[in-house]
């Protein structure tokens, strides 16, 4: 009978065979399966007496195929079930011909919902698969009109046997429920970080920001999610996979649509924010934020070999675990928004106000390295806004408005064969991003300074290409473009002494 586990974020098709013969009565349950699912035999044979059925006085084995892949959860526990019934002459065996079933049992014959459905669902090969009914409407997302949901083991086995209704059709549903996002009409009196927010979103380019606290950094965050795009069909049904075996919440019906937004505390381990595990590979934070923004408030009090793993993800959009027992590659293609104090009392922004010692201030900006610092194209140092423009400014455009210009700059990038601006290439920046003379000569001047390295000049070309899509979509990269880019680029003088070059 075909069913599935979850390994990494996908689902690994398995083969479940069960065999009764003479022998002492006894059940055993081979091929790798891990504690959770060896506890399958007590569940199974709870379950089926529980729902009026009879448990065979044979020597019962259970083979779970292919047996190099470690089993992994409850989710074998119904199809173990229907194999052991037509193993025993309860079910024929005709009857499990095409069906496929994913779900855990409950001692009382109940049905539950198991982690990574969508997954399972997606790696299973059959003409209808049974899930668990509160898992009905994310397995018939990837297999509309072949899922069935059911409530108890016995409403399966009437179904199959003839006895009583098959158990209903699930269809897709489409979930309609509005999604409410944070206004950023609402910041005030930072025009600057207005436009560092709007880039980032529009070119998907990583963003980080220093100031005291209250500056407003953790607001343009939160504000930043809501000026992305709607997820297309692959990346929502990614993300969604992803969702469900995290056991992180998804939408009732339909798939995860809007772009995720994932903010781990500053004590978050290297395990939980990069993925892994020991006897089970689990998808991380970086994974959780697939598609949508990673926010690392509070960045200089993250541990350093915890900040160092994100370099290779941020390059590549995938990460690769590797374990003694298995081995997985997550997607990890997510954008970088961080925040961090000036320094460790969050004063240094004050001439005399500041409580640290110079080598607290070293020690705390050394917690973000040279190569970690390159990887963010636009870095911000952000000071308190003034209080007149909090209480009687003009009022700022709203989420809707700058929304839309995001919208066109990312349907533009589109066009060029990327997904944003942050992922052309170098020959593709040359193609459709080269320099006008006044740009070029801005760029001469800022490598002969020292104020730009060579690998910083491909981040140049990528700002300032979406710096251009948002105000007229011009084809050459002029001075205008190049210095707003050079200026959001600028090492914050709170990070003078990391590494070297821009």
């Amino acid at each position: 009978m075909s069913s599935a586990v979850v390994l990494g974020v996908d689902g690994q098709p398995v083969i479940v065979e069960v065999h009764a013969g003479n022998g002492l009565p006894s059940f055993t349950i081979v091929g790798l399966p891990d504690a959770s699912c060896r506890e399958a035999r007590d569940r199974v044979r709870a379950a089926i007496l529980s729902s009026g059925l009879t448990w065979p006085m044979q020597r019962v084995t259970v083979n779970l195929a292919p047996s190099n892949v470690r089993k992994v959860g409850a989710g074998l526990d119904l199809p173990i079930a229907l194999c052991v019934l037509a193993a025993s002459k309860q079910i024929d065996v005709s009857q499990l011909s095409g069906v496929g079933a994913v779900g855990e049992l409950g001692l009382d014959g109940s049905l539950r919902p198991v982690l990574g459905l969508v997954s399972m669902a997606d790696a299973i090969s059959c003409t209808d698969l049974v899930v668990p009914a509160r898992g009905g409407a994310q397995a018939a997302i990837v297999m509309p009109g072949r899922v069935r949901a059911a409530d108890t083991l016995r409403e399966v086995v009437d179904g199959l046997t003839g006895e009583g209704p098959l158990p209903p059709l699930v269809e897709p549903e489409v979930d309609e429920a509005p999604c409410e996002l944070r206004e950023l009409a609402d910041v005030r009196g930072q025009p600057l970080a207005r436009l560092a927010v709007e880039i980032a979103a529009a070119g998907g380019h990583h963003l980080l920001m220093i100031g005291p606290p209250g500056a407003g950094k953790t607001m343009l965050a939160e504000r930043l999610v809501g000026l992305l795009p709607d997820l297309d069909s692959a990346d929502a049904l990614t993300v969604t996979k992803i969702h469900s075996v995290a056991g992180l919440r998804t939408p009732s019906a339909g798939l995860v649509r809007r772009p995720p937004l994932r903010a781990p505390h500053h004590g978050t381990s290297a395990v939980a924010l990069i993925g892994g595990g020991s006897s089970t590979i689990r998808p991380g934070e970086i994974s959780a934020a697939h598609g949508g923004l990673l926010f690392l408030d509070e960045l200089g009090e993250f541990p350093t070999a915890v900040l160092e793993g994100l370099r290779q993800p941020l390059e590549e959009g995938v990460v690769r675990i590797s374990r003694a027992s298995a081995s997985a590659t997550m997607p990890a293609r997510f954008q970088l928004v961080a925040a961090m104090n000036p320094c460790p009392c969050g004063e240094g922004h004050t001439p005399g106000s500041c409580r640290c010692s110079e080598a607290a201030r070293a020690r705390y900006s050394r917690r973000l390295s040279a190569p970690l610092l390159d990887r963010f194209d636009l870095r911000l140092e952000l000071t308190p806004p003034d209080h007149r423009l909090l209480l009687d400014g003009p009022p700022e455009e709203t989420t809707a408005e700058v929304g839309a210009r995001v919208v066109l700059a990312r349907e533009m990038a589109a066009s060029r064969g990327a997904r944003s601006n942050a992922e052309l290439s170098s020959a593709q920046l040359d193609q459709f991003g080269p320099l006008a003379p006044s740009g070029r000569a801005v760029v001469e001047h800022a490598l002969k300074s020292g104020e730009l390295t060579g690998r910083g000049l491909r981040r140049i070309k990528a700002v300032a290409r979406t710096v251009a899509d948002l105000q007229d979509g011009r084809t050459e990269l002029d001075a205008d473009a190049v210095g707003v880019a050079l200026t959001l680029r600028a090492r914050p003088f709170s990070l003078a002494g990391t590494g070297e070059g821009a």
